[in-house]
């Protein structure tokens, strides 16, 4: 395998797991963080103690505040920010990106005012001039705190060319992390978005004090609603069959380690949403993508439920429990338009 000259664009939880990855796999790593103080204490440290304590990286990876050191030179360029920065990120970059740079972005969410995932916002900050085929995704169910202790993992790569595809696979995969290939960056990109939105829901359900009953209607009724939003998007059905689809949505649903589902719990014990927000101290990705995955659904014509019903409780102030309630309540529906009953 050949080596690459990475930069990680971001040292949070993830970007650190990845950076760990990715050194162990012989790859010269870069982390960028955007506050000095917070560069040079990774650079005496080499853990990052507040987002992924216990994962130690090994005193080659370097780390540091400036953008210019993280992004030239570099072969790849991993983006691990919050969705909500991603634009501003991208345009400070921009000045020392090259075309023949490759980048992977595991940002999960939809620009509440463009409607653009994030692939998207990356092509429009970077222009025309740069080649496509160099925007990827990486996405699948890989809690940080698992990847860090070398669990196995099964993730996927969405690129519109097969060769990059490839050449991601060779870089990121090891015995303990298991890289598939796929094209399709769209459906990928709305599958990782729109999960968060349904563990949000997961996490209230819990909170309200429901069971498992109600945990598996909603994660079956959720990839339901992603699927029809990403059909219509552009999207193909095997996509949210897969690992980017009900994989991730099953580990967010159901894991702690999910901070959309922690804070979900929170609200639905009785907490604001910036209380909840506040109390997990992470980024709540579910918070931002809630309005924009909505706003696609009228776009689109798709019926979201769950997605309508989440934005009520974030937004409006909707007790929670009605909320439940009104999910219960609806018109009574067949489960599939798709298979129909035999003539009597």
């Amino acid at each position: 395998m050949e080596k690459e000259n990475i930069g990680i664009i971001g040292a949070g939880s993830w970007g650190i797991a990845l950076a760990y990855l990715l050194k162990n796999n012989g790859h010269d790593v870069t982390v960028w963080t955007r506050r000095k103080e917070a560069a040079e204490k990774l650079n005496q440290d080499h853990e990052n103690k507040d987002k992924l304590p216990g994962v130690v990286l090994p005193e080659s990876v370097a780390f540091t505040s400036d953008l210019k050191e993280a992004v030239s030179g570099k072969s790849i360029l991993v983006l691990v920010v919050p969705s909500a920065h991603l634009r501003e990120t991208m345009e400070l970059m921009k000045p020392y990106i090259t075309n023949d740079q490759i980048i992977v972005n595991c940002s999960k969410g939809i620009e509440d005012s463009s409607l653009l995932v994030m692939s998207q916002v990356i092509h429009d900050v970077l222009g025309n001039d740069f080649p496509r085929k160099n925007i990827t995704v990486l996405s699948g169910p890989s809690h940080a705190e698992e990847v860090g202790k070398g669990t196995p993992t099964t993730i996927v790569v969405g690129s519109i060319s097969e060769s990059v595809a490839v050449r991601l696979q060779n870089v990121f995969m090891n015995e303990v992390f298991r890289v598939y290939i796929s094209p399709d960056m769209k459906g990928i990109e709305i599958g990782a978005a729109c999960k968060n939105v349904i563990a949000l829901a997961a996490g209230i359900a819990d909170g309200l004090g429901y069971g498992d009953n109600t945990k598996a209607a909603l994660i079956t009724r959720g990839i339901t609603e992603i699927t029809r939003l990403g059909i219509a998007a552009g999207g193909n059905f095997e996509t949210f069959a897969g690992l980017s689809g009900i994989g991730d949505l099953i580990v967010t649903c159901a894991s702690m380690h999910s901070r959309n589902r922690r804070a979900g719990i929170l609200i639905g014990q009785g907490k604001t949403m910036q209380e909840a927000m506040d109390e997990v101290q992470m980024v709540v990705e579910g918070v931002y993508s809630a309005k924009a995955a909505l706003k696609l659904s009228k776009l689109f014509d798709v019926e979201m439920p769950i997605v309508e019903q989440v934005c009520e409780i974030l937004f409006n102030n909707k007790p929670a429990k009605e909320a439940v309630a009104d999910l219960m309540l609806r018109d009574k529906k067949v489960e599939s338009h798709k298979i129909e009953f035999p003539e009597e």
